[in-house]
C-alpha cells in the first residue's frame, strides 16, 4: 500500500509561483510513475504533468513552460513547480502513483492540496 501526502498549496496572486510536494511512504517510490492532477469546481479531474520512474516527463499543453515536474528518490518525493500562474490555475491538486509499466494496476492517489490564483 502506498500513502501519498501533498503539501504546498494556498493563495496567491495571478503571476506568482507555488511549489507542490507529494510524500509517498514505502519502498516501491523509485519505480513508480509520479503524476499531478487537477480538478476544478464542476470540472473534471485532467492531468497536469507526469515523470516516470527514469525521470522522463510529460506535461499538459496548458502548462508547459510555466509548470515543472521533478522527484527526489532519495526522500521518496515528487514536487511541482509552478511559476506564472494564472486564475484558471485554481485547482485541487492531486498526486498520483503508478507503476502500469511494469504491469501493476493500481493506482494511488493523495488527498489534494487546493491552489487559489486571484486575479
Amino acid at each position: 500500500q502506498v500513502q501519498l501526502v501533498e503539501s504546498g498549496g494556498g493563495l496567491v496572486q495571478a503571476g506568482g509561483s507555488l511549489r507542490l510536494s507529494c510524500a509517498a511512504s514505502g519502498s516501491i517510490f523509485g519505480t513508480s510513475r509520479m503524476g499531478w492532477y487537477r480538478q476544478a469546481p464542476g470540472q473534471q479531474r485532467e492531468l497536469v504533468a507526469t515523470i516516470s520512474s527514469r525521470g522522463i516527463t510529460n506535461y499538459a499543453d496548458f502548462v508547459k513552460g510555466r509548470f515543472t515536474i521533478s522527484r527526489d528518490n532519495a526522500k521518496n518525493t515528487a514536487y511541482l513547480q509552478m511559476n506564472s500562474l494564472k486564475p484558471e490555475d485554481t485547482a485541487v491538486y492531486y498526486c498520483k502513483s503508478d507503476r502500469r509499466e511494469l504491469g501493476y494496476p493500481n493506482d494511488y492517489w493523495g488527498q489534494g492540496t487546493q491552489v487559489t490564483v486571484s486575479s
